[in-house]
């Protein structure tokens, strides 16, 4: 089947365009009770909040404040729509990297790909991005001015870029990838520190396509990652 890109890419827009309304139509009001009352008013003004801080978090929310034009009683909607808009991204990228890791399964040759094997990896992604889309963690943390969604949005990205240099490997401008990844695990950590988990998962990745499996390397890796 030779549009499967194709259809894997529209697949995770629609998984993308479903979550962005779900979350744009349940989103809070104002603020809840509890750090969304210190991060909107901060993200509008530029100022600090707790230690360890969310400087990246802020600026870019800050954006968002922007198009409140100078109303204020629009801003807690600007920031709370951005977390939204993070968190559709973080399904969207969550369906590829599913379907990404399901191909490796289902697909013995890629270039020529059975139309059930594709129903069965479509489905896998789908099924899988969208049970997230409206678990209660996921649809609590889409709706309201906090870091989790921007966090959680960064760890379906370098997820879904790790797939990505998986399957460019081999090829001479790799390394490129991981550079990338690198950089927005950098930009993560201006959000919030839960990012950071994604890097023992993503040091498994690297080891597995460039040495196979060993169970030494497997315990010295999980170790150092």
């Amino acid at each position: 089947f030779k549009n499967y890109s194709k259809i894997n890419n529209i697949a995770g827009w629609l998984v993308f365009i479903v979550a962005l309304f779900t979350y744009a139509l349940t989103q809070e009001a104002s603020v809840s009770l509890w750090d969304c009352g210190e991060f909107v008013p901060a993200s509008y003004k530029l100022e600090v909040v707790h230690p360890p801080g969310a400087p990246f978090f802020l600026m870019l929310n800050h954006v968002f404040t922007i198009f409140a034009f100078g109303q204020e009683a629009l801003v807690p909607d600007m920031v709370n729509f951005s977390s939204a808009l993070m968190s559709a991204m973080a399904s969207l990228f969550l369906f590829w990297t599913i379907t990404a890791i399901a191909t490796k399964i289902a697909f013995s040759d890629e270039k020529n790909i059975k139309v059930d094997q594709m129903i069965a990896v479509i489905a896998a992604g789908l099924v899988g991005s969208l049970a997230y889309t409206w678990s209660d963690t996921a649809w609590f943390s889409a709706v309201e001015g906090e870091v989790y969604a921007m966090s959680s949005m960064f760890i379906a990205l370098v997820s879904w870029l790790m797939m990505k240099w998986e399957r460019r490997a081999d090829e001479p401008d790799n390394m490129r990838w991981i550079v990338l990844i690198c950089f927005f695990i950098g930009l993560s950590s201006g959000v919030h520190l839960m990012s950071l988990l994604a890097i023992p998962a993503m040091a498994l990745v690297y080891y597995f396509k460039k040495f196979g499996y060993n169970f030494k390397g497997f315990i010295i890796t999980s170790f150092i990652g």
